[in-house]
């Protein structure tokens, strides 16, 4: 994937050779895992470990390059690094795939590399394999530069206990995040949130809590697709059903489905009519071949690399906005470094406070370049992580 007219800001990611790699085979089942660190800060990167069958190196890297610019984009004193295994989660061989990925990584995991749950790989499975391999929490690599580790360990822990609406916070806040990102938009283009209607590819984690917090804040989400299809009724969702019924796996069991809402294919969510269209699930779902039936007013980037650059120059050419995945989908990962550093606690209103004001003062500065000027929203963006990565490479990082 090529960035068709690169800024000078987006240099400072895109043609940055990643700092480190590593490439490993499974001595049991012969799958293949990565680590691609793209830049250290302060001597640290962050970023989650997926595993996908057909998961690849160039999949892992532009990922890493995705969470670099994430840490930078919201002023994060750590850089970018992505793990990812090209094995399916399904398998009932992937916990020891997993556990055995994670072993060989170690000496990064030790001091360098803090990991969480990313597509394929629940935050429970990653700490029940850091455990097995003898590693305190996800954040091990964070946390052992604290002065009092087991203080912060202690405190991260509770933090990562918090429970609101049912659910561990830490399950929901990029979600949160991702509905205050398409609330920036609305806000920022002038649309009341009543009559703002969004269509969401992917209800997992990102996508289902998306949509809750959308509906919660009186939204209308009118269509959402999962693996086996798309659910549409132009009145709008009651999200909140339709998210009981998910299985595991994240899919909505059909035979509950209310008999007035339309069971589509899963391809046609892209060309429902929508103020905002969020891809919240794999990576590339918008691509040269299909993104002419992309029939959104904006996007808004859930998923990592949720469109090809390519395709985003065609959108953006038909004056459709693009909020890109380093903006909007960074609610978790600043939200977990805001947790190590003491910033927010156990109270959850504190996080979803904190997120709010921060999502939506960057959207908005998105918002006003596109209206003004038609400044793509990733030339701003890039903008904003440039000038922050010249800052934070001088860092010193400080986890209380």
């Amino acid at each position: 994937m090529t960035l068709t007219h690169p800024t000078n800001a987006a240099h400072d990611f895109v043609d940055r050779a990643p700092a480190h790699e590593e490439h490993w085979v499974d001595p049991v089942t012969g799958a293949h895992g990565y680590l691609v660190v793209h830049t250290l800060v302060c001597g640290i990167a962050t970023g989650g470990t997926r595993m996908r069958a057909g998961c690849t190196r160039d999949e892992v890297a532009d990922l890493a390059r995705g969470m670099a610019t994430k840490t930078a984009a919201f002023g994060l004193p750590v850089g970018g690094a992505k793990g990812g295994v090209d094995f399916d989660p399904k398998d009932p061989r992937a916990f020891g795939v997993l556990t055995r990925f994670f072993e060989q990584m170690r000496p990064w995991l030790d001091g360098h590399w803090v990991t969480a749950e990313d597509l394929g790989v629940t935050q429970q499975l990653i700490d029940e394999a850091f455990e097995e391999i003898g590693l305190s929490q996800s954040f091990h690599a964070a946390i052992t530069r604290s002065p009092d580790p087991s203080a912060t360990l202690e405190r991260v822990h509770a933090g990562l206990g918090v429970m609101t609406d049912g659910l561990p916070l830490g399950d929901i806040i990029g979600g949160y995040g991702v509905a205050q990102a398409c609330l920036g938009v609305a806000e920022g283009f002038g649309w009341p949130v009543t009559e703002t209607e969004v269509t969401i590819q992917g209800i997992g984690t990102m996508g289902g809590g998306a949509a809750w917090y959308l509906q919660e804040a009186g939204a209308k989400v009118t269509a959402v697709a999962d693996a086996r299809g798309t659910l549409f009724d132009p009145a709008g969702l009651d999200v909140h059903a339709l998210l009981e019924l998910r299985d595991v796996y994240g899919e909505v069991d059909r035979s509950q489905v209310p008999a007035g809402v339309q069971q589509l294919d899963r391809d046609a969510i892209l060309g429902i009519t929508a103020d905002i269209f969020v891809p919240a699930a794999v990576s590339y779902a918008i691509r040269e071949d299909n993104v002419e039936g992309v029939a959104a007013r904006v996007v808004v980037e859930a998923a990592n690399a949720a469109s090809t650059w390519a395709a985003e120059d065609a959108l953006v050419a038909r004056g459709v906005a693009v909020v890109p995945d380093f903006i909007a989908n960074t609610g978790a990962a600043a939200w977990a470094w805001w947790l190590l550093q003491g910033q927010v606690g156990t109270d959850p209103e504190d996080s979803f406070r904190r997120l709010s004001t921060e999502m939506r003062s960057k959207v908005a500065v998105l918002a006003e370049h596109w209206l003004t000027e038609r400044i793509p929203m990733r030339q701003t963006a890039f903008n904003l992580a440039s000038t922050n990565l010249r800052l934070l490479e001088g860092a010193q990082i400080v986890i209380p």
